[in-house]
């Protein structure tokens, strides 16, 4: 199987390759061309900012040379690596304590020399 024209074109993907890939559409659909939309449609993108989820074959990746302009792929890693950062990104932080009470004064201390 190594003579294919899927392995072929998986050499040329400039993402690493994965069983899964996760694509979500980052551009709106009104004006693109009807073919470009039924193409969306049957990938279940109906939505701009949405992520699906599909095993990677090579019908998905001939849809996705189609609609290169429209989508965002990204391999698992790369969509949990996301995740993961917006997850800390978005986690509660400690509180801000704030005192306004004035800052303690520093005890005068006498100079050695002088006497009193």
């Amino acid at each position: 199987m190594s003579g294919s024209a899927f392995n072929a074109f998986k050499s040329r993907v400039p993402v690493a390759w994965s069983p899964k890939l996760y694509i979500t559409l980052v551009r709106g659909l009104p004006g693109t061309r009807k073919l470009h939309r039924r193409t969306l449609e049957a990938m279940r993108l109906r939505r701009c900012h949405r992520t699906v989820e599909h095993r990677t074959t090579p019908s998905l990746l001939g849809m996705l040379t189609q609609v290169k302009r429209l989508v965002v792929v990204e391999t698992e890693e790369m969509y949990n690596a996301r995740k993961q950062a917006d997850e800390q990104r978005r986690a509660l932080r400690p509180p801000l304590v704030v005192s306004h009470a004035p800052p303690p004064k520093p005890a005068a201390a006498a100079p050695e020399g002088a006497s009193q």
